[in-house]
C-alpha cells in the first residue's frame, strides 16, 4: 500500500470502477490524477508499429498506477487498463502534491515504490538486448522471486500467465511457451496443474 486508503478518502479520494480490458487512462493522456487500485489488477501496455501488445506493468490491490508523471509536465507515454474487474482510488493532481509535502512518510513510500518500478524497468531493458529466451525469461522469474522470503527451488509461484511473461519480455507467446518447457526439463522449474513453480 502506497497510501493508507482512510488517508486519500480524508482528503476526497474518490472510488471509480472499471471492468476488464476498460482503460483507466490513455497513452497521449495529460496526468490529472493519483490513481491506487484499491481491488483487482491492471496494467501498463502501449503497442508497436505493428499492434504487437507491449505490456509495461503489472499492477495488483495496493499499488499506485503512473504516479512518477504527476511530477513531470509530460502526457502518458503509455495507457492503462484493467485486467479485472478494479476499483481505483482516484484523486487530483493537486491534492495529492500537497498530501506529500505535508507527510514526509508518504513521500518516503512514494519514492520508495517508483524505485523498485525503475528498479524493475533497469533489469528488464537489460534483458530485453538479450536475444536468449531462456535468459530473458529466468531473469523475470528471478526479478519476480526476489520479494519473497522463501528462495527454496519450487517455492513461488509465478503469478503470470505465459502471455503476461511473453509481453513483458518481449517474445512472441509460442516462444515463452516452447521456452517454459525447457527450462521444465532442465528442472529449473516444476508445472504443476499448469501453475508454474520457481
Amino acid at each position: 500500500m502506497v497510501i493508507r486508503e482512510e488517508i486519500l478518502h480524508s482528503v476526497g479520494a474518490i472510488t471509480r470502477h472499471y471492468q476488464p480490458s476498460e482503460i483507466i487512462f490513455n497513452e497521449g493522456d495529460i496526468p490529472k490524477y493519483y490513481y491506487q487500485i484499491a481491488s483487482g489488477e491492471a496494467k501498463l501496455n502501449n503497442y508497436t508499429d505493428d499492434g504487437k501488445e507491449i505490456i509495461q506493468t503489472l499492477l495488483e490491490e495496493g499499488q499506485s498506477i503512473g504516479e512518477s508523471l504527476l511530477f513531470l509536465d509530460k502526457v502518458y507515454p503509455i495507457s492503462a487498463v484493467a485486467i479485472t474487474k478494479c476499483s481505483v482510488l482516484r484523486l487530483p493532481k493537486s491534492i495529492f502534491l500537497d498530501l506529500i509535502k505535508l507527510y514526509p512518510e508518504i513521500s518516503f513510500n512514494m519514492n520508495k515504490t517508483i524505485s523498485q518500478k525503475l528498479y524493475f524497468k533497469l533489469i528488464m531493458s537489460q534483458n530485453l538486448s538479450s536475444q536468449n529466451p531462456m535468459a530473458k525469461l529466468k531473469v523475470l522469474m528471478d526479478y519476480l522471486k526476489s520479494f519473497q522470503k522463501e528462495q527454496s527451488p519450487y517455492s513461488f509461484r509465478i503469478p503470470l500467465t505465459r502471455q503476461q511473461m511473453a509481453s513483458l519480455t518481449g517474445l512472441c507467446v509460442e516462444t515463452a511457451i516452447r521456452t517454459i518447457k525447457m527450462i521444465e526439463r532442465d528442472k529449473i522449474v516444476k508445472i504443476i496443474d499448469r501453475k508454474i513453480l520457481y
